[in-house]
């Protein structure tokens, strides 16, 4: 199989970035991956190889070799899926709590990738690797909601264009600790990795990743709000940590400190991961060109909450 070639054109806010961040960041893969792209010399800027510690130039444009496809690691396996819009390109499905997006040190199976797998039989673009295949973008393991993936490499190239350019619309509900100060705000602070805890993110980091999160209040009830959410980047954790830097975290995350309430306490059975759900998806159809919106309410155990607190009707 002949290998495919990658061109990566910098722009002005990328000058001074390193090769493996820039690349990461750009050719949708991980640091490490980058890294070893670079390492065995299949990045050429400017006619020659460069190493991952080159920092990025004005109108740098970079061919990135990219290895053969080799067999996908993950294997399809039969798990029901809550499919909320399907065609011949793209496929919506409502994830639920718990289940890991693909493949990963720990969580080989019983992956949104191996469902999609088995779902799709051969359908299912290729772009994002053999352990992301279709994947477009993710949701946390214990978040629930809308993720979609593409069935060929044209709607993935299309669906990550859109997500680069913020024309894809990712809309969330989240039952927030606390009583928001306004009607509506806007956290916009970058993220990175945490300095000493690898599972976490944290703001106010060195080489933070740009990052906005819009806010609206729904409803408020026994000192809890109903937000929606509205991504303007999708950082890893993004509405979890910037809602928790301010004070408000996502009612029973235990990694930003939002399963410490008394109401989480007084009713155990009802949380099995943060009260957050991805529950609007808008994209530009990569085929027809047409807007297409898809929508799914929130989880039991989520509307169980908001009944409890009398928020219930705001999202029905």
């Amino acid at each position: 199989m002949i290998s495919e070639t990658l061109i990566v054109k910098a722009e002005s806010e990328n000058i001074g970035t390193r090769a493996d961040v820039f690349i990461s960041e750009t050719a949708d893969m991980t640091r490490s991956a980058a890294g070893k792209l670079l390492q065995d010399g299949a990045v050429v800027c400017g006619g020659k190889q460069i190493a991952k510690n080159y920092k990025i130039r004005k109108d740098d444009v970079l061919e990135i070799t990219l290895p053969e496809l080799r067999e996908c690691d993950a294997k399809p396996e039969d798990i029901p899926l809550d499919v909320r819009y399907e065609d011949e390109d793209v496929i919506v499905v409502n994830k639920p709590c718990g289940m890991v997006v693909h493949p990963a040190p720990g969580h080989e199976n019983g992956t949104l990738v191996s469902a999609l797998l088995y779902h799709c039989k051969d359908s299912l673009s290729t772009v994002g690797g053999v352990f992301r295949q279709g994947i477009v973008h993710r949701i946390d393991r214990d978040t629930t909601g809308l993720i979609a993936a593409a069935k060929n490499d044209n709607a993935h190239l299309s669906l990550s264009e859109q997500l680069k350019d913020h024309t894809m619309h990712r809309e969330y509900l989240a039952l927030l600790v606390g009583r928001l100060p306004e009607e509506t705000g806007t956290v916009n602070k970058p993220i990175a990795r945490h300095p000493t805890d690898r599972k976490k993110m944290a703001v106010g980091v060195k080489n933070g990743k740009e990052a906005v999160t819009h806010w609206r209040v729904l409803g408020e009830a026994g000192g809890f709000t109903l937000a929606k959410m509205k991504l303007e980047t999708g950082r890893t954790h993004q509405i979890r940590v910037h809602m928790a830097s301010i004070g408000h975290p996502v009612l029973g995350d235990p990694v930003y400190g939002g399963d410490k309430t008394l109401f989480q306490k007084q009713h155990k059975a009802i949380f099995e991961g943060q009260l957050l759900h991805a529950e609007t998806l808008k994209f530009i159809h990569p085929r027809t060109g047409e807007l297409t919106a898809v929508t799914c309410p929130p989880p039991e155990n989520f509307m169980r909450a908001l009944e409890l607190l009398g928020l219930d009707e705001l999202v029905k």
